[in-house]
């Protein structure tokens, strides 16, 4: 009975431990995402609005207040939908 104990126990211990390296894993891949798509906006002029974006990024020499605005070509455009896409995949916030 005890080793049944223990093994169950385990196997709690072992899924926690992979949900939670899971779920930093896909942080992680959430946080590379969000500076790839805001990189690409970053080296076209756009001028952030959030404090995190503002202190990752900066805002020095930004001149488009408006994502609309920034004159991105069509690769940077569709390199941008390609990360939404995977930033909605994965869940990211």
């Amino acid at each position: 009975m005890r080793a049944l104990f223990l093994s169950i126990l385990l196997a709690v211990v072992t899924s926690a431990g992979f949900a939670a390296s899971t779920a930093n894993a896909q942080g992680d891949a959430c946080f590379r995402l969000w500076v790839a798509r805001n990189s690409i906006y970053k080296a076209n002029g756009y001028c952030f609005k959030t404090e995190r974006a503002i202190s990752y990024f900066g805002n020095a020499g930004c001149m488009y207040d408006s994502e609309e605005d920034v004159p991105l070509s069509s690769r940077d455009r569709a390199r941008i939908a390609r990360i939404q896409a995977e930033e909605r995949d994965l869940g990211c916030r």
